[in-house]
């Protein structure tokens, strides 16, 4: 569970919800369900035209990622690629068939995979780094949908607050119609500059940063895994690989 993420989700909610208390403001005023449906569900129905169903799909099922990232420890992974080199040069190849059964990244097992087949050297590297790039790419798009909602929001928040002041100047005559337009109009534009920028974006952000170290440890896994296949001393890969440890 990464804590910081939800410390920083309660720090940003608690913040404007005391900044607004302290300065007289009742919490329950900032619950208005038109301008909330308005603002979320016009954000969402916009991302939803402009994804495919696949993407779509596919950024929800990333959602959990902000409070349990997947984990990569660069460490044990430059480890274990001096392990399987001793043994590639000890045994062979073959030996790290039964290893490959065992590592849960699928990266990596594909990696192991192709080693044991005895691919040839060039395809070998393009097969690991096209797999790599296609993954990334896959995963970046996820967050630009996100970030997409982080864009909308705050537009449709001011659509929001139109439509408010609309129905409040068809109600003058009429005071309590007049304030509840009034109130849906301003706390539409809060929801949308609120939900763009207290989740969406941060939302978008901290996935790129999540791929971000899972690219960098699946570079650090091909250039591993080739360097196991030209046959390198596994001292000479151990001072190759650690210089993925400063990138962390």
């Amino acid at each position: 569970m990464d804590k910081l993420s939800l410390a920083g989700l309660f720090v940003a909610i608690f913040a404007v919800y005391a900044g607004f208390a302290l300065d007289g403001g009742h919490l329950s005023a900032l619950f208005e369900l038109p301008a909330f449906i308005i603002v979320v569900g016009g954000t969402l129905g916009a991302v939803m035209l402009q994804s495919s169903m696949v993407q779509f799909r596919h950024a929800i099922s990333l959602l959990k990622w902000v409070i349990y990232p997947p984990k990569y420890d660069m460490d044990r992974g430059i480890n274990e690629m001096v392990s399987w080199a001793t043994k590639a040069r000890e045994s062979g190849y073959l030996a790290l068939e039964d290893t490959a059964l065992e590592i849960e990244d699928t990266y990596t097992q594909k990696g192991l995979n192709l080693l044991v087949d005895g691919v040839e050297l060039d395809h070998f590297r393009d097969a690991l780094e096209l797999d790599l790039d296609i993954y990334r790419e896959h995963n970046l798009r996820s967050a630009n949908v996100y970030e997409a909602m982080g864009g909308y929001s705050p537009t449709i928040g001011i659509l929001g607050a139109v439509l408010g002041l609309i129905h409040a100047m068809s109600n003058l005559t009429e005071p309590a119609l007049l304030g509840q337009g009034i109130a849906t109009a301003f706390i539409a534009t809060i929801y949308g500059v609120g939900f763009a920028n207290l989740l969406y974006l941060p939302i978008a952000n901290k996935i790129r940063t999540i791929v971000h170290h899972q690219t960098m440890y699946r570079e650090m896994v091909c250039e591993g895994l080739v360097s196991i296949a030209h046959g390198e001393n596994p001292h000479a890969i151990e001072n190759k690989l650690s210089a993925f440890r400063l990138r962390q």
